[in-house]
């Protein structure tokens, strides 16, 4: 009973934490999921059939708030299913003492990505409401597809930043329309899972705990991405994300360091993550100050 409170609790951070910056559900669930031991392949399994219901959810709730286009929703949630069935089928027939270090390699480097992008580039603005095509959303979305089944979650990591850096949408919309198309990419990743695994190693009642907590947070995740700063919340989430699959490659015995070196090596990162966050509140708050001066200047002066 302890381990399903601490899922639901899980699911309703991670669908916080997606539903207002668009990733890091998938990879947030699957790292709790390796940590309580859960092959890989299962892991992936678990979390995208609870996606299933909370994808849904959170599209609606995007919806309502008008923070979805439709048109993107389509030309990257389609390549990204197919993308998501092909990764599922990947990650199933490899062995776990194969697939851990994977899934910790993938989901590492797309933390790093992550991390760098938020903090060093931020968030364009300057080509707002220039339409995105497809030779862009297609290989967007079949490598978030990809990656998300194969690494347990990338779908946001990889879409989310890629149509933030075109800037060509509003970040609320990217958030909204990445969310919305989740839910077909969950199907297709489920589907792959099902006819390369079966049912095998799938805990229903653990899918059930993540929906749970997903579906009711969703809705106020959703509202939250009209105010949240995704700069800031960018280094946050990726450093966190470095910080867990960092551990895991290092306590590997195969790498044979000493405990030293590993924590030396935990303790930089720490370090680079607090400063790469410092940084990114910084140029926030200088971001928010030069496009609320302009606002200012236009203001009426009265007597």
């Amino acid at each position: 009973m302890q381990t399903l409170l601490l899922l639901a609790l899980a699911g309703l951070g991670a669908q916080l934490v997606d539903g207002s910056l668009g990733m890091a559900h998938g990879v947030i669930s699957t790292v709790l999921l390796l940590a309580l031991g859960t092959s890989p392949a299962a892991a992936s399994a678990v979390v995208h059939f609870a996606q299933i219901g909370t994808g849904l959810v959170s599209g609606a709730s995007h919806a309502r708030f008008g923070n979805v286009d439709w048109k993107v929703v389509a030309r990257i949630g389609v390549p990204g299913a197919v993308g998501a069935f092909v990764g599922a089928t990947v990650l199933s027939g490899m062995s776990t003492a194969l697939a851990a270090p994977v899934t910790a390699v993938i989901l590492l480097v797309l933390g790093c990505f992550v991390t760098w992008h938020f903090t060093v580039r931020g968030v364009s603005r300057d080509r707002l409401g220039r339409p995105l095509g497809k030779r862009f959303l297609v290989p967007v979305g079949l490598v978030a597809g990809f990656l998300g089944a194969t690494g347990g979650g990338g779908w946001g990591l990889i879409g989310t930043p890629a149509l933030l850096a075109g800037g060509r949408l509003e970040p609320r919309k990217v958030v909204g329309s990445v969310d919305a198309s989740k839910a077909l990419v969950a199907v297709a990743a489920s589907l792959g899972f099902l006819f390369s695994l079966g049912s095998h190693g799938v805990d229903w009642s653990w899918v059930l705990a993540f929906l749970a907590g997903g579906v009711v947070i969703a809705p106020v995740a959703a509202w939250l991405a009209r105010f949240v700063a995704p700069r800031v919340l960018g280094s946050t989430v990726g450093g966190l994300i470095v910080l867990l699959n960092a551990r895991t490659l290092l306590a590997d015995g195969r790498l044979g360091l000493p405990g030293t070196a590993v924590a030396s090596v935990y303790a930089v990162l720490c370090a680079l993550w607090a400063a790469a966050l410092a940084y990114s509140v910084r140029a926030h708050r200088k971001e928010r100050q030069a496009r609320t001066e302009p606002a200012a200047e236009r203001q009426p002066v009265t007597a």
